[in-house]
């Protein structure tokens, strides 16, 4: 203890000189002292915690970073920051209210820091940077306040914050600081009956036009991060709309204000349902307001999320409007001659349709039919077209697939009058483009029809069609190195079978191939190939263990134990090699739980396979060296077994 008590000591006489610095131009020492006393307090971190202010936990180390936090240089503080997540995740598991205490006023002061660094330059012009260097240390500013306000309280420190504002009358840059660190902490703040919440959201869209442009961008979005606030408040809902309109024809406010309303959306869905209208008028002039692509799709995420609480009735003619802006887009394309300007790329339009299918689910009782229904039938020769046009084109075929899925999971059933043109075009382009979401896409198709009787044969002939190019593909030189997204895509189908129609798979004449292909892949260092891969073999073996009840589970065994009779010693050597020469780690329990399931199949018969497979192993490196002994392989045999 006298030789720590003679390091602290060292300790603070350096602190002393660190303060000199933090007056002066030496950054570079000051880096340097941060530095260590980010390390020194990292070392002692279990002792701060759990013996705070006693020997190592002594509670002066976190005084000197924050007086490193006082530097008026922003990169000093955040050397400092892994620390601090590093102490609020020891002290979360913690969950003691007492140390929680002892660390309260570190933390209050550490925010105070915090929001001085987040201060704009006065003469700074426009919205805050969210890409540069100062940008990207505000946002991590802005996760490490969330990941430490338990500590403080989220009210306590919004209040606290607030009042900075109330009482006084600062400076915009301090305003737009304080208010930057508000939207931080807002959505961890319990809306129910709060005074100050109400008030601040009041306040907020009372502000003037004439404040700097920074302080309306973040007060936009701090009014987006409190939807929770609106939707137990909604007398403010028309003016904090208004509000937000005003920003949305503004270019350097639009996105931000575009993203707010999707919050409010998201959370006020009941509410906003009077609204609807006018955000259809919104979506309707989407292209006019000056939106970064991601805020355009978000705000036609909130107006879906709204659509889905209209009564069924007048969804249909709502989705139909909806959807026309960016369906009379793709048409005007498809009109054009091909080029290579952006004007002619159907991928934004493709998005905007996606995220309106995948975001527009109403409840519909059976019996109903699907509101939603009649509009993607009619949108269906518009996206084929498209689909046929660019089919050479990997991206836009992508984002094809990628609308058509969501739009067959918005209406489940109610799309079967697609299914044999989609899969008809898929397998004639997938013959000429072996494009992998087409795979995938049938998946989708699989999990959501191959429970029903008449569309097994169809969905099967569908798999085999596409199996013929796929094996091709991967019979190229490196062909599952080369093509690890195909070999993921093609065994989610397969899976999805085995799920949805095991003994349809199993009686097929592609089944084994099919596993042949599934054999030669456990090798491929892909995580998710890899995954596919193992989760197809388990799934796939698993069905004919399982009995679920279900009538067919003897056909399910028997024909599980056909395969097994024809594979299975392969399977077992395949997977024995890929585990000691192949595979990384963090594969090994997946091809243990395949290996499991090919045991509860016939466990003799896999111990058999398992010697078979083990005395095939070499024993000795090209040189002679010994790599596994006899007693070696058998206890691992019998550990197994």
């Amino acid at each position: 203890m006298d030789s720590f008590n003679n390091v602290s000591e060292c300790v603070h006489i350096i602190s002393r000189f660190l303060m000199w610095c933090s007056h002066s131009f030496f950054v570079h020492r000051v880096l340097n002292y941060c530095r260590i006393f980010t390390e020194l307090c990292e070392t002692f971190l279990e002792k701060i915690v759990c013996t705070p202010g006693q020997g190592l936990g002594d509670l002066r180390t976190l005084e000197l970073l924050l007086i490193c936090a006082g530097h008026p240089q922003y990169e000093v503080v955040e050397i400092s920051f892994n620390f601090w997540y590093r102490l609020g995740e020891h002290l979360y598991k913690t969950n003691d209210e007492v140390i929680h205490g002892i660390f309260k006023a570190y933390i209050q002061r550490l925010l105070h820091a915090l929001a001085r660094h987040c201060q704009l330059e006065p003469d700074h012009e426009g919205v805050p940077e969210e890409t540069d260097d100062f940008g990207e240390f505000r946002m991590r500013v802005s996760d490490l306040v969330k990941d430490l306000i338990f500590l403080i309280g989220s009210m306590e420190c919004f209040a606290q914050l607030y009042s900075t504002l109330k009482e006084g009358n600062p400076p915009w840059e301090v305003t737009e600081a304080v208010l930057f660190i508000m939207a931080a902490i807002a959505k961890s703040v319990d809306p129910e009956n709060n005074p100050t919440l109400v008030e601040v959201l009041e306040g907020v869209v009372r502000l003037p036009e004439t404040v700097h442009t920074a302080v309306r961008y973040t007060s936009i979005e701090l009014v987006g991060e409190m939807s929770e606030v609106v939707d137990r408040n909604p007398q403010f809902l028309d003016p904090v709309l208004g509000y937000l309109m005003k920003g949305l024809c503004e270019k350097p406010l639009a996105s931000a204000a575009a993203k707010a309303i999707h919050n409010i959306c998201s959370v006020c869905r009941d509410h906003m349902a009077q609204h609807f209208n006018g955000l259809l008028e919104i979506a309707r002039s989407l292209d006019s307001f000056m939106l970064s692509p991601e805020a355009a799709v978000g705000l036609l995420k909130g107006t879906a999320l709204v659509l889905a609480r209209l009564p069924l009735d007048k969804i249909t003619e709502c989705l139909s409007e909806l959807c026309s802006v960016q369906v009379m887009a793709l048409k005007k394309l498809l009109s054009q001659e091909p080029s290579n300007g952006i004007s002619s790329d159907p991928t934004v339009f493709l998005d905007r349709l996606a995220v309106i299918f995948r975001h527009t689910n109403p409840i519909v009782e059976n019996g109903q039919t699907h509101p939603c229904q009649k509009v993607i039938q009619e949108i269906w020769p518009v996206l084929s077209e498209t689909l046929n046009k660019h089919r050479a084109d990997n991206r836009i075929v992508e984002r094809c697939c990628r609308c058509l899925r969501f739009a067959v999971r918005c209406v489940g059933k109610g799309s079967a009058a697609l299914l044999q043109p989609l899969v008809t075009q898929m397998v004639n382009v997938y013959h000429v483009h072996q494009h992998s979401c087409f795979l995938y896409l049938g998946s989708i198709l699989v999990d959501e029809y191959g429970m029903e009787e008449g569309c097994r044969q169809g969905l099967l002939d569908m798999l085999q069609a596409l199996c013929i190019p796929t094996f091709q593909l991967l019979e190229q030189q490196n062909g599952l190195q080369n093509h690890p997204d195909t070999v993921d895509d093609l065994f989610r189908l397969a899976t999805r079978f085995i799920q949805r129609s095991p003994v349809t798979l199993l009686r097929s004449q592609v089944v084994i191939p099919i596993l042949q292909w599934a054999i030669a892949s456990t090798t491929l260092d892909h995580r998710d190939a890899n995954c596919s891969v193992m989760r197809f073999l388990r799934d796939l073996i698993h069905t004919g263990v399982a009995n679920d009840h279900e009538e067919d589970f003897e056909l399910r065994k028997e024909l599980i134990g056909q395969v097994m009779n024809q594979l299975g010693q392969q399977l077992v050597s395949q997977l024995l090699h890929t585990c000691c020469f192949c595979l990384p780690p963090y594969t090994l329990p997946d091809v243990a739980e395949v290996l499991w399931e090919i045991m509860q199949v016939d466990r003799p018969t896999f111990c058999r396979w398992l010697e078979n497979s083990l005395k095939g192993l070499p024993k000795e490196t090209t040189v002679g060296a010994v790599t596994v002994t006899h007693k070696q392989l058998t206890d691992f045999h019998k550990q197994v077994t």
